[in-house]
Formats: structure tokens, C-alpha cells, sequence
């Protein structure tokens, strides 16, 4: 296995992590629900199975940075 699929298999384990353990644990604590569909981990997760560590992840740091309180939210696929 080359360098570059071990860290593509290593950030979709850390991605499927949050989605499953620490992102529920932070919506007991919190009233706000994901504006987008899909939500921020899952588009992580699709693209940088997608796209490959470096630009899935650059992918995903873009989306995180369009999510805030006074983004309109709705439908954004992965390209």
C-alpha cells in the first residue's frame, strides 16, 4: 500500500469517527442542527475518498468555512 492510500484510509477513519461518535455527542449539547445536506463530515468523508487527502481535505476546509450562522444552507453535493 503506497504512503498516499494509507493517509487517504487513515482520514476517512478519522472522519467516520466523528460522524459516528463525536458529532451525535455534539448535538446533545447543542440546539443547532447542520444547514447543509449533506452535513459537514459526511461531504468530508465522500471527498477525500473522492478526490485523494490533499484536495478532498482542501475540499472539506472550504465547506467548514462556508458554514456559520448566516449561511443560507440547503442542498451542496461534492463535486
Amino acid at each position: 500500500m503506497t504512503p498516499e492510500a494509507r493517509r487517504e484510509r487513515v482520514a476517512a477513519a478519522l472522519l467516520r469517527f466523528y460522524k459516528r461518535v463525536i458529532s451525535p455527542l455534539m448535538h446533545t449539547f447543542s440546539i443547532s442542527q447542520c444547514k447543509y445536506l449533506p452535513t459537514c463530515s459526511e461531504y468530508g468523508y465522500v471527498a477525500v475518498v473522492r478526490y485523494g487527502w490533499l484536495r478532498g481535505g482542501w475540499l472539506a476546509l472550504r465547506r467548514l468555512a462556508r458554514c456559520h450562522p448566516f449561511a443560507k444552507g440547503g442542498l451542496d453535493p461534492v463535486p
